[in-house]
């Protein structure tokens, strides 16, 4: 699976968020990273699920750079 990716949001304690898009379906998701000690495990979330969870850092981070959509040049 071909994807394009921006990372979001690298968090003090070691976890990192991605915005990430699949090449073929043109999908887009969130993928988390957690760091070792949560578990390791990395998920892939739809977008706005992951709005829905709350208004964390990782959650602003990704609403500044859609506002960056909007922004006048």
């Amino acid at each position: 699976m071909t994807v394009e990716e921006r990372e979001l949001y690298d968090s003090p304690n070691g976890d990192r968020w991605s915005l990430v898009r699949e090449a073929r379906s043109g999908r887009v998701f969130v993928r988390h990273e957690p760091n070792l000690a949560s578990g390791g495990e990395t998920t892939m979330v739809e977008v706005a699920d992951f709005l829905r969870r709350g208004a964390g850092p990782e959650q602003q981070e990704l609403l500044r750079l859609i506002g960056t959509l909007v922004e006048e040049r």
